[in-house]
């Protein structure tokens, strides 16, 4: 996987949490870069460490499931990307409080990160050199997430929506990429 394709992971990766930031954002009555920068951390924290289990519960199935990994790579980013654009569709952040407290983040850190768990199961397949990669995905999760806390305290919701949409479409042409790519196709 190349730096452009890693990067496209990342920031596809990263706009549920860029999303449940904008909500915290806009709950907020005083948003202030610290509180942007916690918000940061906690997904950037989740959306590294999710893909690292993954990889590691992957490779434990590498070498039975080689022939078919990219099919396994395919299913679950088009699934992952399938799940984000119906999110966006019926998805809402009424319910978005300013709370930043280690029980309420842990919980929306964590539910924002799961896709990351199944995508580091799809990188064991893949054999992504894992420290960087995941690396590179925390630190983009926690610059974006950072930023939708601000936006949300500036904007509003109005971006929420596209940015599911923009992380949806990215992880199903990612999927689509790696088939033709494995199939032999381009």
């Amino acid at each position: 996987m190349g730096l452009i394709e890693l990067f496209l992971m990342a920031v596809g990766l990263s706009m549920d949490a860029f999303a449940v930031s904008v909500c915290k954002g806009l709950a907020m009555k005083r948003c202030t870069w610290g509180k942007a920068g916690l918000v940061g951390l906690y997904f950037g924290v989740f959306q590294a460490g999710m893909p690292v289990i993954g990889y590691l519960l992957g490779s434990q199935f590498r070498d039975v499931i080689t022939s078919i990994d990219h099919w396994i790579a395919f299913i679950l980013l088009g699934l992952i990307g399938g799940g984000m654009l119906k999110e966006a569709f019926g998805g809402d952040c009424e319910e978005a409080d300013d709370s930043l407290d280690i029980r309420t983040m842990l919980t929306l850190a964590v539910a924002t990160s799961i896709d990351a768990l199944a995508v580091g199961i799809t990188f064991a397949f893949l054999q992504v050199e894992i420290v960087p990669a995941v690396s590179f995905i925390g630190a983009t999760t926690f610059v974006i997430s950072m930023a939708g806390v601000k936006i949300g305290g500036i904007f509003g919701s109005r971006w929420q929506k596209g940015a599911q949409i923009a992380g949806g479409v990215i992880l199903i042409c990612l999927g689509v990429k790696i088939l033709v790519e494995h199939l032999g196709l381009i």
